[in-house]
C-alpha cells in the first residue's frame, strides 16, 4: 500500500540537455515528462559554430541557448519546463570564474528563469605546467570576483568535481568553496569522474562537503586493464558504461543521500556513443529508479 513507503524525502532526478543536441527545449521536455524525470539541467552555452553543422554534445545544439539570448528566451523556457511538469535544475554552464560580462548575463538569464544554480569553472585547469598552489590562489581570487556579482542575485555557482581541473576530488573542491558561504557557492559532485581520479569514499566525501553539496550528475565509467607491459604493468582505461555496469557505487551513494535528506537533483550526465541518447536517458532513469530509497518499502 502507498502507506509503506517512505514519505520523509523523495529523491529528485534531472538530466543534462547537453545529452540531447538533436532535440529542441520542447521535444527535450517531452522526452523527459514520457520517462519520468523531475528537472533539466540545461545547457547555457554560447555556439559560434556552422549554423548547418550536425548536432553534437558540445558543438551545435538545437535548443540554442546561450549566456547571450537566455534572458529573452525565459518566458519560453519556463513555459516549456511548466507544460511538461519539470523543473529548472541548473544551468550547465561552461564560463569560468573570470569572464565576468558572461557571469553577469548568466546570473539575470537565471533569475528570469527561476534557476538557482551556475555552473561555473576556474580559470585555468591543471596540466602540470603550472603549480596547484599558484592556480589555486587564482581560483580564489577569481570566484571571489565572481560571487561579488551572482550574490547580489541571490544566484549560486556551483563548482564540478572534474578530472583535469583543480577540482578532481570532493576536498579539493571543498578546499576552496570553503573559504566563502554555502549560500553563494557549491559542490557539483559529480562521482563518475572519481573512478579516474580523486575518489574518496562515500559517506565521507558526502560528510566533508555538507552544506557545501548543492547537485549531483551521475554516469558509467568501467575499469578496464590493458595487457601487461614487457615490465608487467598494466594501463587501464576508463570507458562509458550504463550506471549499473560501472565503477561506481550508485546504491550507497542513493543510501548516503537519503539518509542526509539532500534536497537538490541528481542529474544524469551520460555521453555513451555506444548507445542512442533515448536508450541511455530511459536505461538511466530506470536503473535510479530502481536503487532509489525513497521509493522502496520501509522495512
Amino acid at each position: 500500500s502507498p502507506s509503506s513507503y517512505r514519505k520523509t524525502m523523495n529523491l529528485k532526478f534531472s538530466l543534462t540537455s547537453i545529452m540531447l543536441p538533436h532535440l529542441d527545449l520542447p521535444q527535450t521536455c517531452v522526452l523527459l515528462k514520457q520517462q519520468g524525470f523531475d528537472g533539466l539541467e540545461l545547457r547555457v552555452r554560447p555556439y559560434a559554430g556552422d549554423s548547418q553543422a550536425a548536432p553534437s554534445p558540445w558543438g551545435r545544439h538545437m535548443t540554442d541557448i546561450s549566456p547571450g539570448n537566455v534572458k529573452a528566451r525565459a518566458c519560453e523556457i519556463k513555459a516549456a519546463l511548466a507544460d511538461h511538469g519539470l523543473k529548472l535544475a541548473a544551468f550547465a554552464s561552461s564560463v569560468n570564474a573570470l569572464e565576468l560580462n558572461t557571469m553577469k548575463q548568466l546570473a539575470e538569464g537565471a533569475v528570469a528563469t527561476g534557476c538557482r544554480l551556475i555552473r561555473v569553472t576556474a580559470p585555468r585547469d591543471y596540466t602540470g605546467e603550472t603549480g596547484y598552489l599558484e592556480l589555486y590562489d587564482e581560483a580564489a581570487h577569481a570566484f571571489e570576483k565572481a560571487l561579488a556579482i551572482t550574490r547580489p542575485y541571490g544566484i549560486k555557482c556551483i563548482i564540478e568535481t572534474h578530472q583535469g581541473s583543480i577540482f578532481v576530488s570532493a576536498s579539493l573542491t571543498h578546499r576552496l568553496v570553503s573559504l566563502f558561504d554555502p549560500a553563494d557557492i557549491g559542490i557539483l559532485y559529480d562521482p563518475q569522474n572519481n573512478v579516474a581520479d580523486g575518489f574518496e569514499t562515500i559517506p565521507l566525501a558526502l560528510d566533508l562537503m555538507g552544506p557545501y553539496l548543492a547537485h549531483l550528475h551521475v554516469g558509467g565509467h568501467a575499469c578496464v586493464h590493458g595487457a601487461p607491459d614487457k615490465n608487467g604493468t598494466v594501463t587501464w582505461t576508463y570507458p562509458r558504461c550504463p550506471l549499473g555496469e560501472g565503477r561506481f557505487d550508485y546504491p550507497l551513494l542513493l543510501k548516503e543521500l537519503h539518509k542526509r535528506q539532500y534536497s537538490g537533483f541528481i542529474s544524469v550526465e551520460d555521453f555513451d556513443e555506444t548507445r542512442t541518447p533515448e536508450r541511455r536517458v530511459a536505461e538511466a532513469i530506470s536503473y535510479l529508479r530502481k536503487i532509489d530509497p525513497s521509493s522502496m518499502p520501509s522495512t
